[in-house]
């Protein structure tokens, strides 16, 4: 499947925020937007997910406009992974994932045992099969991304949409996180995602897009697109490009801020 963004604004109430944005990408492909604070990254995937109406533009699947699909409708192709969520009540594991199947469900209709052995099965794909009788309120807080994406992926959506999946995460769980994205792509998904860390877009990514001011100021591989140049251009410091080899004994790029 084909996502299309073409020339599209978004905003809110009648202010414009994000400008001309356009960009393709498909399943099985990982693109990574990077840029500082309030360029719109958010704004743009409300308004790609339909939660905001659009100012001007398209947003394709197969050349379809989604703009008039029905919600439900969407929620089976596009599913969204947001930067935090807290739970009000201390449900399980198992129940917040298994909300995950609501987009495949009539109205007021209840979960039956298909739906939860799909919540099962993608929980056991992430290998958190540990967790699925545990209080969502009292896991730590990159379980709870990883739980995040479980619910998000039990939709069984085409392209899964994530709004800085490691924010707020520790070294470790960020890595752990990014291993499973890596491993998502595999499943023939297509994966957008957002970070502030450019290290990311070298670990996970097929495509990267550089915002700056609300417009897209750079986008293709990351090899191409993460330079010394364009970080110091949309981050405004000066940044050095790396190479340091992983366990495998393959060369990985890393940044390092030039602090002074």
């Amino acid at each position: 499947m084909k996502l299309e963004i073409n020339n599209l604004n978004c905003g809110y109430a009648g202010k414009n925020i994000v400008r001309d944005i356009s960009f393709a990408m498909e399943t099985g492909e990982i693109l990574c937007i990077l840029g500082p604070n309030g360029v719109g990254k958010t704004t743009l995937f409300k308004t790609i997910l339909g939660f905001l109406p659009r100012q001007q533009g398209e947003v394709l699947l197969d050349g379809t406009d989604v703009g008039s699909w029905p919600r439900k409708k969407l929620a089976k192709m596009m599913a969204y992974v947001p930067q935090a969520h807290n739970m009000p009540f201390p449900f399980s594991v198992m129940d917040v994932v298994v909300m995950g199947r609501t987009a495949h469900l009539d109205t007021l209709a209840s979960p039956g045992k298909k739906d939860y052995k799909i919540a099962e099965e993608t929980i056991e794909s992430l290998e958190m099969g540990y967790l699925k009788d545990s209080s969502y309120t009292e896991i730590s807080g990159g379980e709870r991304q990883m739980v995040l994406i479980a619910r998000a992926l039990a939709q069984q959506p085409k392209i899964l949409v994530m709004d800085e999946p490691t924010s707020n995460l520790d070294f470790g769980n960020q890595t752990r996180v990014l291993n499973q994205i890596n491993k998502l792509k595999e499943r023939d998904i297509g994966i957008i995602m957002t970070s502030h860390f450019p290290d990311h877009a070298f670990l996970c990514s097929s495509k990267v897009v550089l915002m700056q001011k609300g417009k897209i100021y750079h986008i293709g591989d990351s090899k191409d697109t993460v330079t010394e140049e364009n970080l110091r251009k949309t981050y405004g410091i000066e940044v050095k490009i790396t190479s340091v080899k992983n366990t495998a004994g393959h060369e990985v790029k890393t940044c390092v801020a030039m602090i002074n």
